[in-house]
């Protein structure tokens, strides 16, 4: 398959780009160098307790929210992520799992497949005939757990653990209001080697460096005091630019994270992560380093997601593991800087399912998106964030806005 250089039209910005940053940071080599001490700490820490049979990840109970510990809350924000236990009971779970089922086998997901093959370019590698990732947006069970109340609560807990802060009266996000943001199902069946994703992360690549609305959102990474960046500071997090493209969310996402449909964990074929929040700031300052050129940031190419490698991200990559074992009704959720991949292979035996959920609150930003989202909503149309498959248009069996709860209704900016 040939590979499209997409960074074409951003070679002379990324040059110039660089040259400002290094120029702002006569000190770059120290500050890389504090980075780099920090990180093989924090790499250390978390291959010490996978070698006792331990995972990284923190885990809270969706029934004990109310009483989670400071000391509970300060990990989840060092590792940035977390599973909550319990968001949904087995049965309606079980209820929802084969809900999806049917409703891929009504909507003859298989068959329209291959006339739509080549739209999606961001799964483009996989070489199944069968998919992993569903291309669905509205089906009933997907718009139900959406706008649960249950999920709302999980939200709203994890969007609290944020620094809504902008330096004026106004803070960047209400955490107590969700904005539905439409994603897709994942099916993955035992013996699957075809899904499989690098170590990446979502929401921009070179835009991390190049975009003003970013670079603000680094600001104390780019210069002034490197110890007083927080990954959970919200300053500027909802004014940044994203390049259009299937593979970057135009919504400022506080959390990426899915529903488990059934149980899984590591050997299962689903989600590794890097559980270290302030990983970002290294790879920032990585790729301005003398070994790499003007033009190039580490290999992170325009509209795509932003890779790690081992060419030039090997330390990081030791802390790359998988998530605990988790159970159906479970939530996973992790920082839209933290990265995360698929297992290459799934070696459990039974299916791995998640409907995928990640938390989007109440910001102007977001609020913009949902006025595209709803018409695609109604029109049975993909959601606009991802590629124009639209799998689900003029099917019947598609959730309609009638579906929608009040909740629901107010969350896809319906009713205020």
């Amino acid at each position: 398959m040939t590979t499209v250089d997409t960074n074409a039209a951003y070679r002379d910005q990324i040059r110039e780009t660089k040259r400002l940053l290094r120029a702002n940071m006569p000190d770059l080599k120290e500050r890389f160098a504090l980075l780099t001490r920090r990180l093989e700490a924090s790499v250390a820490e978390v291959q010490a307790i996978r070698a006792r049979g331990d995972s990284p990840v923190p885990t809270v109970n969706a029934a004990e929210l109310d009483s989670v510990s400071d000391e509970t809350k300060a990990l989840i924000r060092q590792r940035g992520c977390v599973v909550i236990k319990g968001v949904f009971n087995s049965v309606q779970i079980d209820q929802w799992n084969a809900s999806i089922a049917t409703y891929l086998i009504d909507l003859d997901y298989l068959g329209k497949a291959d006339s739509k093959r080549g739209i999606d370019q961001y799964f483009s590698a996989l070489s199944s005939s069968k998919p992993q990732i569903y291309s669905v947006y509205w089906s009933p069970a997907q718009v139900q757990v959406r706008q649960s109340q249950a999920l709302a609560r999980a939200r709203q807990w994890l969007n609290r653990l944020w620094d809504c802060a902008q330096g004026d009266d106004q803070p960047v996000f209400d955490p107590d209001q969700e904005c539905i943001y439409a994603d897709r199902v994942r099916q993955r069946e035992p013996g699957d080697d075809t899904l499989g994703l690098s170590a990446h992360v979502d929401g921009g690549s070179i835009e991390r460096w190049i975009d003003p609305g970013y670079q603000a959102v680094y600001r104390h990474v780019y210069g002034g005091d490197i110890n007083a960046y927080q990954a959970f500071a919200a300053a500027h997090r909802t004014q940044t630019k994203e390049i259009p493209s299937p593979a970057v969310c135009q919504m400022f996402r506080t959390y990426q994270g899915w529903t488990a449909l059934t149980r899984q964990g590591p050997g299962d074929g689903t989600l590794n992560l890097i559980p270290i929040a302030d990983a970002m700031p290294w790879m920032l300052l990585r790729a301005l380093q003398d070994d790499i050129a003007d033009d190039d940031l580490c290999g992170a190419q325009a509209g795509r997601a932003l890779m790690v490698n081992a060419q030039h991200h090997a330390l990081l990559m030791q802390a790359y593991g998988p998530i605990p074992q988790v159970e159906a009704g479970d939530t996973v959720w992790w920082h839209p800087d933290v990265i995360h991949g698929v297992e290459d292979k799934h070696n459990g035996t039974g299916y791995s399912n998640v409907i995928y959920t990640g938390a989007a609150p109440r910001c102007a930003k977001n609020e913009s998106f949902l006025a595209t989202q709803r018409a695609a909503f109604e029109r049975g149309e993909s959601s606009p964030d991802f590629a124009p498959e639209h799998y689900e248009l003029d099917f019947a069996g598609r959730a309609m806005p009638a579906l929608l709860t009040a909740l629901g209704r107010q969350q896809m900016g319906y009713i205020d």
